[in-house]
């Protein structure tokens, strides 16, 4: 009898903790745990007077983010650390700053960056605003 118990806890222990770590986000009509979008996301952005922008943003499974915003033709690295919200369809999140772009649409393995209103970047450049997940 106590043989057979062992397996029936550990299938019952594995069940639990992974009843714990799947909250479900809803990104491009697909349903993914918490995790599918946690990770770091690199581009070079253009920027109105320069070379470009290379763009980091590390998104946690806490809802927080780091973003390091590196302008290749100036000097200096601005950075900023903080939460986001996800919109209530679970595409769109918005980083709570008040210095860098906050709207991306997350998509499987990468962030689009949206304009100032939460809407897609429109225009020759538009392709240009896209950060791609680092494996």
């Amino acid at each position: 009898m106590r043989k057979n118990l062992f397996p029936v806890l550990f299938i019952l222990l594995s069940i639990g903790i992974g009843a714990c770590s799947s909250t479900s986000i809803k990104t491009d009509d697909k349903t993914k745990t918490n995790f599918y979008w946690v990770g770091v996301y690199t581009g070079l952005i253009p920027s109105a007077d320069g070379t470009g922008i290379n763009v980091q943003i590390t998104l946690r499974s806490g809802e927080g983010y780091t973003i390091v915003y590196n302008y290749v033709d100036k000097p200096g690295i601005f950075t900023e650390s903080g939460t986001f919200n996800w919109d209530k369809a679970g595409k769109i999140i918005t980083l709570n700053n008040t210095t860098f772009p906050p709207y991306y649409r997350v998509g499987g393995n990468y962030l689009l960056q949206l304009d100032m209103k939460g809407k897609k970047i429109t225009g020759k450049l538009a392709d240009q605003y896209v950060l791609k997940k680092k494996d």
